[in-house]
């Protein structure tokens, strides 16, 4: 982990992780493959896993009174047990799988946006199956890969919140998923000391 190379890709990765905290999410789920193009897929989630961590701190003091509670008991849950599935099969599913995964649910959420009708759409109530499902395949795509965020957008865009809890409730979201991650990553071997280093 030496080089102009590594150093290009790892400060693209941190400005992409930092413009995904300030406001445009969906860009984060890039900082995974942009590292992976030097380092390892698995070392490229763990060496980003620390820096979401601490970014998240700043968020959750600045998003402390904004959330919605009902949409944050819903989805964690389902989180955590994306997590927990991503962990046991960590080293059965292959990374092209992941990424279809990942490309097909953003692919078909764009479809959506560009094919449903214009005007104003009354929101969505939160409804606790949807939510569980869409929490489960935002930890699992999280754990893998960093790339929650189309998954957790399917769910949570519907329900009408306004920006301020959207933000908030995503900031919550997200920062409980990944102090989550840090047990599995710790003993999955991408915490190393190296890596930290």
């Amino acid at each position: 982990m030496e080089g102009a190379a590594f150093w290009s890709a790892a400060v693209i990765a941190s400005v992409l992780v930092g413009m995904s905290k300030g406001g445009l999410p969906a860009v984060g789920m890039l900082g995974v493959p942009v590292l992976a193009l030097v380092v390892n897929p698995v070392t490229a989630a763990g060496l980003l896993l620390p820096v979401y961590v601490l970014s998240d701190m700043f968020g959750l003091y600045a998003y402390r009174h904004a959330f919605d509670r009902r949409v944050l008991a819903i989805l964690v849950p389902g989180m955590v047990a994306g997590v927990v599935v991503g962990w046991a099969t960590a080293t059965l599913v292959p990374a092209w799988a992941v990424t279809a995964l990942v490309g097909g649910i953003g692919f078909v959420f764009a479809l959506n946006l560009l094919l449903r009708r214009k005007g104003p759409v009354a929101p969505r109530p939160a409804r606790v199956g949807p939510g569980l499902l869409w929490g489960s395949v935002t930890g699992f795509t999280s754990f893998v890969s960093h790339s929650g965020a189309p998954p957790y957008q399917v769910y949570t865009l519907p329900l009408g919140m306004t920006k301020t809890v959207f933000a908030g409730t995503s900031t919550i979201a997200f920062a409980i998923l990944n102090a989550v991650k840090l047990v599995p990553y710790w003993h999955l071997g991408q915490l190393s000391p190296t890596n930290l280093k």
